[in-house]
C-alpha cells in the first residue's frame, strides 16, 4: 500500500514537470519562428491566372494534416483548403496537449476508481505514520493551491483583456476592408446612374444610337460588377462577422466560467467540503484542456494575422501579380479601363467642338462668351485635371447658367424678344445633358481610383500603418496568457487532486476515519496513546 500512495503522490509531480516542459517548447519555438525570420520576409506567392508559382523573399512552408503531412508551399490563398488546413495545424502544440491531458484525466479517474475498489481497507501502521505528518503540515498544500489560484485570476484578467482587444482590432480591420468594397460598388453606381441619363437625354432627344447603346451596354456591365462586389462583401462580412462573434463570445464564457470554477474550488478546498471538490476538480480539469485548444487557436490566428500583413504588404509592391487577386475585384474592373478611356476622349472631343462654336460667335456676336472648361488632357494621355483650367472658362454644369439668357422662356417662340436663340425645349435638353456629364464627372476621379485599384492600395495601407501591428500584438498577447492560465490551472487541479488524495487517506465520505484494526497490546503504553491519537483525529 505503500509504494502505491508514493505512486499517487509522485504523480502530479510528473504531470506538472511535463506541462513546463511544453509550454516552455512552444513559447521558445514561437519566439525563433517570430523574431528567427529577416525583416523583409514575404510569403510564397500565387499567379492564379497562370497557376505558376512565384516567390517572393523567403518561403512559408507548413505541414498540411489533409495532404497526408507533407509540406504545403501554396502560400497565401485563401480559396486553398490546404492553405486553411496548414495554417490551423501551427496551433498543434495547443490542440495536441488538450488531447494529452483529457487522457490522463480519464486514465487517472479509471485509477482512482479502481484503487478506490481495490484499496479500501488499510493496515494501522501506514495510517499512524500518515497522520503524523497530516498533523504537522496541513497548510502548506493549501497555501500553495490559494498561490496559484490568485495566479490564476490574474492569467484569467489578462487573458479577457486581451481578447476583447484583438476582437476590437479584428472588426476594425474588416469594416476598413469591407466599407471599402462598399464604396467601389457606390462609385460605380453613380458612374452607371449619369450614364443612363445620358442614355435617356439621347434617346428623348433623338440622338445618336450607337451612343445610346454604347451608354447602356457599359452601363450593364458596370453595374453588374458593382452588385457582385456588393454581394460578396455582405456576404463576407456576415461570415466574418459570425466567426469573430462565436470566437470571442465562447473564449470570453469559458474563460469567465474559468474564475468562477478557480473561486470555488479555492473555497471548498479550503472548508474541505470532500464531495464538491471532486466535482469542481473534473470541472476544472475540462476547463484546462479547453484552455489549451484556445490556445492552439489564438496562435493560429496569431499566424493567420501575419500571413494576412505580409501578403498586403506585397500587394502594395505589386498589385498585379498576388494572391490576393482571387478575392479582389482589381482584376476585373481594370477591363473597364479602355471603358473609362472611351469617355474621356468622347467628353474631350465634344468640349473641343463646343468651344470651336463659341469662338466662331466670339468674332461673330458675342465677344465676352465664356470658353467651357474641358476637364481632360490631350490624348493619347486624356488625365482628369478639373484644377488646371484657365480663369475665363466655366464648368460644363454651368453652361445652363449661360445659356438662360438666350433661352425664351415663352413656348411660342415667336413672342421672343432679341437675343433670345434658344427655346425652352433646346434649353431643357442641353440642362439634361450637362448634368448628367457632370454627375458622370463627378464621379470620375472615383471610377479612375477605383480602376486603378487606389482605393484598395489606400484601405491596405490603412491597415497596415494603424492595425497590423496591434492585432498581431494581442493575438500574440491571448495566447501568451492562455498558456500562463493553462499551466496555472493544471498545477492547481494537480495540488489540490493530490490534497483530495491526501485527505481521503483519513476521512471517509462523512467526514470521520474508524479504522479497522486491533486493538495494541496494553502493555505497550507507547502504542496505545499513538493508537488513541489516530482515532481521535480521525473522528474530527
Amino acid at each position: 500500500m505503500g509504494s502505491r500512495s508514493r505512486r499517487q503522490a509522485v504523480l502530479p509531480v510528473l504531470l506538472m514537470i511535463v506541462i513546463f516542459g511544453v509550454s516552455l517548447k512552444v513559447i521558445a519555438g514561437s519566439t525563433l519562428s517570430s523574431h528567427g525570420r529577416a525583416p523583409g520576409r514575404h510569403l510564397l506567392q500565387v499567379d492564379n491566372a497562370s497557376d505558376t508559382i512565384r516567390y517572393s523573399g523567403d518561403n512559408t512552408v507548413r505541414v498540411d494534416p489533409l495532404d497526408n503531412f507533407k509540406k504545403y508551399r501554396g502560400g497565401y490563398n485563401l480559396t486553398n483548403k490546404h492553405y486553411w488546413s496548414s495554417t490551423i495545424f501551427t496551433g498543434v502544440y495547443g490542440y495536441a496537449v488538450a488531447i494529452l491531458w483529457l487522457l490522463i484525466g480519464v486514465a487517472y479517474g479509471f485509477y482512482m476508481l479502481l484503487a478506490r475498489f481495490c484499496g479500501r481497507r488499510e493496515n494501522c501502521r501506514e495510517l499512524q505514520k500518515r497522520s503524523e505528518c497530516h498533523k504537522l503540515c496541513p497548510l502548506w498544500p493549501v497555501l500553495i493551491a490559494l498561490t496559484f489560484a490568485v495566479l490564476a485570476i490574474g492569467a484569467v484578467g489578462l487573458v479577457l483583456g486581451a481578447n476583447a482587444k484583438f476582437h476590437s482590432r479584428a472588426k476594425t480591420v474588416v469594416s476598413i476592408i469591407i466599407n471599402t468594397a462598399d464604396d467601389a460598388s457606390k462609385t460605380i453606381y453613380n458612374t452607371t446612374g449619369a450614364m443612363r441619363d445620358i442614355k435617356d437625354t439621347l434617346e428623348v432627344s433623338n440622338g445618336s444610337a450607337y451612343a445610346s447603346s454604347f451608354l447602356m451596354t457599359t452601363s450593364e456591365k458596370l453595374d453588374s460588377e458593382a452588385a457582385d462586389i456588393q454581394i460578396q462583401a455582405r456576404k463576407n462580412r456576415r461570415l466574418i462577422d459570425k466567426g469573430l462573434e462565436i470566437v470571442y463570445i465562447v473564449t470570453t464564457a469559458t474563460i469567465c466560467l474559468n474564475l468562477v470554477a478557480v473561486i470555488a474550488l479555492s473555497v471548498s478546498g479550503f472548508l474541505r467540503l470532500r464531495h464538491l471538490l471532486y466535482w469542481l476538480i473534473v470541472l476544472c480539469w475540462l476547463l484546462t484542456v479547453l484552455c489549451w485548444i484556445f490556445f492552439g487557436l489564438y496562435f493560429f490566428l496569431d499566424k493567420f494575422s501575419s500571413d494576412t500583413c505580409t501578403v498586403l504588404d506585397d500587394f502594395q509592391q505589386d498589385p498585379n501579380n498576388n494572391s490576393l487577386s482571387s478575392i479582389l475585384p482589381c482584376d476585373e474592373l481594370r477591363s473597364a479601363k479602355s471603358i473609362l478611356s472611351d469617355v474621356s476622349a468622347g467628353i474631350y472631343d465634344m468640349v473641343n467642338k463646343v468651344n470651336a462654336n463659341i469662338s466662331y460667335l466670339q468674332a461673330t456676336s458675342f465677344p465676352n462668351l465664356m470658353y467651357v472648361c474641358n476637364p481632360f488632357s490631350p490624348p493619347p494621355e486624356y488625365d482628369y485635371q478639373p484644377d488646371k483650367c484657365p480663369g475665363n472658362t466655366i464648368r460644363i454644369g454651368d453652361i445652363p447658367k449661360v445659356l438662360k439668357i438666350f433661352t425664351c422662356s415663352d413656348p411660342n417662340e415667336d413672342n421672343c424678344s432679341g437675343g433670345q436663340y434658344l427655346s425652352a425645349s433646346n434649353y431643357k435638353t442641353v440642362e439634361a445633358y450637362t448634368s448628367s456629364i457632370q454627375s458622370l464627372l463627378n464621379a470620375y476621379p472615383g471610377m479612375e481610383s477605383l480602376i486603378e485599384c487606389q482605393s484598395v492600395k489606400d484601405a491596405f495601407s490603412q491597415i497596415l500603418t494603424k492595425h497590423c501591428g496591434p492585432l498581431k500584438r494581442y493575438a500574440q498577447m491571448v495566447w501568451a496568457s492562455l498558456v500562463f492560465l493553462s499551466v496555472i490551472m493544471a498545477s492547481l487541479v494537480l495540488i489540490w487532486t493530490a490534497k483530495a488524495i491526501q485527505d481521503q487517506k483519513h476521512q471517509h465520505s462523512d467526514g470521520s476515519v474508524k479504522p479497522h484494526c486491533a486493538a495494541p497490546d496494553p502493555q505497550e503504553p507507547g502504542k496505545t496513546k499513538e493508537f488513541q491519537d489516530n482515532v481521535e483525529y480521525g473522528s474530527v
